[in-house]
């Protein structure tokens, strides 16, 4: 059967499966995900620059924080400190930044001046004596900030229309109530690093494909994948340990990531005249002879070899899972005797070293690519020498994102027969999540933020020294508890910049009403702006 005939195939099983999200999921499509922000490496403080509303709860109270703010969490005797403008609150061993609703979509929290948008709900707490942050993100959202951290934004969309598959279905298939996260944002789940609107490829690819999961059996198939698998599929228990593979998966060669020439390879040439071998391959050859040499009355270490000519290069040892795990060289060789240890004396034979290639011969011969001891290696013989060549940057398991962007780009494939051919079995089903439905925050928090300094000592309130113009008086911020304070914004409107917060008994001169008469324009000797009007009480004396 031809690729083109059997990718059309996987297509045709695909959509006949594509349907709605099945019953078996009863509480319905899925909102949010919990991610541990890991990557941050948080000590004792965690900086936030909010895009649009939030509300700060903590210990049974809210602070208000509007679009625009910069707010820092410090962690101070075992206890979190928030600092928004001139307000400090003792948050106690949590804090959760709420994020409400706004008029736009696509607003959240920087935690880096001008960096990625966090959106959603982030909540810090104390662990081992370090802040720890946990977002508790829409699906659709935390995709955006995984698949071009995952895959880069210039592949082909088809490709990137995989990946979004795979990271929806890897994130809902490790939701777990019964851990405070349900996934950390380092490679040992996904890669999230927050969203960025340059990706637009990536975006796109989430958009188009929104709400699709990969399900297998009637539950959400683990969809494991790497960046290159070196042109051949593994199984997880492989890597994982375990006895049972899920059926999605299962050994099988993959030319896509073979023929990508963007694969990850290794290669080494052993020349026949035995010149330039690596010196740790000498290192090893030295060992494995040192009875053989010593036995001969040579002396030992690979200072004292040197490989004349090799004879025989070959792999051995094959399986299902690597084409190659020995190596064997045929070498003649010399040697320094201690008679006369300037001089090379040839051995009395040809010697054959026999080694496994993991982790000994990949380390030999400087073909190791992850570390992980599981290169696909291969060997071909040249006119002089023998190439020796290592594929795999990564587990292997699922799909390879090379062998991806191959099909994509020189095959046509759509997400769905990629899909297809790296997780056989599946079923492609629409409708596994939604957009969360953000609050609305309550008009009187708006208007009148939380709890304001609790820190010791509480600020001095501004002095109010200035003659008062015509027209004027003079009032005291009342009606607020003695643990919050009144906003004091740039304009007459609860959604303007708050330039500072003034404490209860704080005076000020209201220098008149504005044309909302619920507003007053007033001033300090030190600032000037809007307040409610329904927050100052007259007083009787002069300044």
């Amino acid at each position: 059967m031809t690729l083109r005939r059997r990718l059309a195939c996987l297509l045709a099983v695909l959509l006949l499966a594509c349907t709605l999200f099945p019953a078996a999921c009863a509480d319905g499509p899925i909102q949010t995900v919990r991610v541990l922000l890991q990557s941050l490496a948080l000590t004792d403080r965690c900086d936030l620059w909010t895009t649009g509303p939030y509300t700060a709860e903590c210990e049974g109270t809210e602070v208000y924080l509007p679009a625009g703010v910069h707010a820092v969490a410090m962690l101070r005797e075992n206890a979190i400190w928030l600092f928004v403008d001139n307000v400090s609150l003792r948050a106690g061993k949590n804090v959760t930044l709420r994020q409400n609703a706004s008029g736009s979509y696509g607003s959240g929290l920087r935690l880096s001046d001008g960096g990625n948008l966090y959106p959603g709900d982030l909540k810090l707490t104390i662990a081992d004596g370090k802040l720890r942050a946990m977002l508790t993100i829409g699906v659709e959202d935390y995709l955006l900030g995984v698949v071009p951290y995952e895959m880069a934004d210039s592949f082909p969309l088809e490709a990137l229309k995989a990946q979004a598959v795979c990271a929806r279905t890897y994130a809902l298939s490790h939701r777990n109530t019964d851990r405070e996260w349900d996934m950390t944002d380092t490679t040992a789940d996904q890669v999230f690093r927050g969203v960025n609107s340059a990706y637009t490829n990536a975006a796109a690819a989430v958009i188009q494909t929104t709400g699709v999961v990969a399900m297998v059996n009637g539950n959400f198939a683990v969809c494991y994948y790497s960046a290159s698998n070196g042109g051949r599929t593994e199984l997880p228990q492989n890597v994982w340990g375990g006895s049972d593979a899920p059926s999605c998966y299962a050994i099988q060669e993959d030319p896509y990531d073979l023929a990508n020439p963007e694969s990850p390879v290794k290669r080494v040439r052993l020349r026949q005249d035995g010149s330039g071998l690596p010196e740790s391959l000498l290192q090893l050859l030295a060992q494995r002879l040192s009875t053989e040499m010593q036995k001969q009355g040579f002396m030992t270490g690979a200072e004292h070899l040197r490989v004349d000519m090799l004879t025989d290069v070959s792999l051995g040892g094959g399986n299902a899972r690597y084409p190659a795990t020995t190596l064997s060289l045929t070498f003649w060789w010399s040697g320094h005797k201690s008679t006369d240890p300037a001089m090379f004396v040839p051995g009395q034979e040809a010697a054959t070293v026999t080694v496994n290639l993991f982790p000994d011969g990949i380390q030999a011969l400087g073909l190791s690519i992850a570390g992980m001891n599981n290169e696909q290696v291969t060997l071909v013989r040249e006119e002089d020498a023998w190439r020796i060549e290592s594929r795999r940057y990564g587990h292997g398991v699922g799909m390879s994102q090379r062998g991806a962007q191959y099909l994509a780009e020189n095959q046509q494939a759509s997400f769905d027969q990629i899909l297809g051919f790296y997780y056989p079995g599946i079923q492609l089903m629409v409708g596994g999540t939604a957009r969360t439905v953000l609050p609305t925050v309550r008009p009187s928090l708006a208007e009148t933020p939380g709890p304001a300094a609790t820190a010791t000592p509480r600020p001095t309130l501004m002095p109010v020294t200035s003659a008062l113009p015509a027209g004027a008086y003079l009032a005291s911020v009342e009606g607020v508890a003695e643990d919050s304070s009144l906003n004091l914004r740039a304009e007459p409107n609860s959604a303007a910049t708050i330039l500072m917060r003034l404490l209860p008994h704080q005076r000020v001169i209201v220098l008149e009403l504005c044309e909302d008469p619920v507003w007053a324009h007033v001033k300090t000797d030190t600032a000037e702006g809007y307040v409610m009007v329904s927050f100052l009480s007259p007083v009787q004396d002069t300044p």
